[in-house]
């Protein structure tokens, strides 16, 4: 079996480690030669990168492992780019959260103005990754999990098309994974799913285990009385506030029982429910500040100062183990079934062709084969009109530095009441991300 070299591109990101231990699980399926970190932030890189050396030196000494901010040391000599980058940090996730929250718009990560906020500083990010794997490793694959995933993907299509670059997400894993524990099966990959939509808006129409049977009845039954929330145990979504979207997802699933939404939907189907029951004092970027990101750097000091990584305290992403998957499907042509954002043309029949759509793809070593999903129903394909032209307006406002562009796409989301409010959040956003945003006119 041939061996893989990795570049992690976000070296200094809570996600890291964990992504690094779940590989190290699936060494058996997918053998590594080499994994190398790199992050514009080499500090904050550093504390990951020292902590995860000891650990791959006592698990895996015949990994060569190193870290840095140097591209060329970073892109050359790899196959693989896995990309979770995060420009402006937990810092400007907050104020993304926190201003629309003042005009009683909901702050949220990917959705809404704080979403928008957060593509216009991560497009030129990802871009300027594509650029340095094509210049220092032109056959290499980037397998990309940057959010917001919808936004990066739509600035790829358009300004790198013929780079090999997948998009990916992890959320309707988690959620596959809960369904099925619901349907009494051990794991989401002993069922075949059909799914479509835009990242984190998107609708399960068909689940059923490989016999053929239809576990839709069940999963819905559960999901009607309870959402999604479910006692997985050790998870990687186990805060307050994902349980209450775990929860909400039922209120979500009421709106359209012929279907199983994403957790994502309550954002754009019930905002003033979010709003209400946001903390414009502490929002999620501080929940993750305050716990998974103390609760990591903590981890990473500890192997450090102790010179050992036996009893550490990192866990395994298992959210993350999609990214073997795919990484394997391309080195060993496994075909495999995986949900990918790609360009519809006719996937879904009667959706914009260049839209950016989430759907069930077959991965080989030549990329990607889309599965049809055939017609959508008018409500699903009204909802996706809309946020698919809220995407491609803010590509269009990074590429033009349009003013107005940008202005017309946070009126347009769904979350947003009014363009004279979207014009005060845009107005608020633009001096909070000066250092990040191309200049806009």
């Amino acid at each position: 079996m041939k061996s893989s070299s990795i570049t992690i591109a976000g070296g200094g990101s809570t996600f890291t480690p964990g992504i690094v231990i779940m590989l190290l699980d699936n060494l058996d399926k997918f053998p590594i030669r080499q994994i190398k970190f790199y992050d514009n932030d080499g500090d904050r890189q550093e504390v990951i990168g020292k902590a995860c050396e000891i650990l791959l030196k006592e698990r895996a000494p015949q990994i060569k492992f190193s870290y840095t901010t140097d591209p060329e040391e970073a892109f050359t000599d790899i196959d693989f780019v896995m990309a979770h980058i995060r420009v402006g940090k937990y810092a400007m996730r907050e104020l993304d959260e926190k201003i629309p929250l003042r005009y009683k718009v909901l702050g949220q990560e990917t959705c809404g103005p704080g979403g928008i906020a957060y593509g216009m500083r991560s497009i030129g990010g990802i871009l300027e990754i594509i650029d340095f794997m094509e210049k220092y490793s032109p056959n290499a694959w980037m397998l990309n999990y940057s959010n917001p995933a919808a936004i990066v993907a739509e600035a790829t299509r358009r300004l790198r098309p013929d780079s090999r670059v997948l998009n990916i997400c992890d959320m309707p894993v988690g959620i596959e994974e809960l369904m099925a524990r619901i349907a009494g099966l051990n794991s989401r990959k002993e069922m075949d799913v059909r799914y479509y939509g835009l990242n984190h808006f998107g609708w399960w129409n068909s689940i059923r285990d490989k016999q053929g049977n239809d576990l839709m009845p069940k999963i819905k039954e559960h999901v009607a009385k309870y959402g999604y929330t479910f006692d997985m145990g050790h998870h990687q979504h186990v805060d307050a506030s994902w349980n209450d979207t775990f929860h909400k997802a039922k209120d979500v699933f009421a709106l359209d029982p012929d279907t199983l939404p994403n957790t994502y939907l309550k954002y754009y189907l019930f905002q003033d429910y979010v709003v209400e029951h946001s903390d414009i004092e502490f929002s999620r970027a501080n929940e993750v500040m305050e716990g998974r990101e103390k609760t990591v750097f903590k981890a990473a000091q500890d192997i450090i100062d102790k010179g050992t990584a036996k009893d550490c305290n990192f866990h395994p992403d298992e959210h993350a183990s999609y990214i073997v998957d795919l990484a394997r499907a391309i080195a060993f042509n496994t075909k495999e079934r995986m949900l990918l954002i790609v360009e519809n043309e006719g996937a879904i029949e009667n959706f914009d062709s260049t839209g950016m759509v989430e759907i069930p793809c077959l991965v080989g070593s030549e990329g990607y084969e889309k599965l049809s999903m055939g017609k959508i129903p008018q409500f699903q394909k009204g909802l996706m009109e809309q946020q698919v032209s809220v995407e491609k307006l803010v590509v269009d406002a990074w590429i033009t530095g349009s003013y107005q562009k940008l202005w017309q796409a946070m009126t347009l989301s769904k979350t947003v009441p009014s363009a004279s409010i979207a014009k005060k959040i845009l107005d608020d956003l633009i001096e909070a991300n000066k250092e990040y945003w191309p200049e806009l006119n």
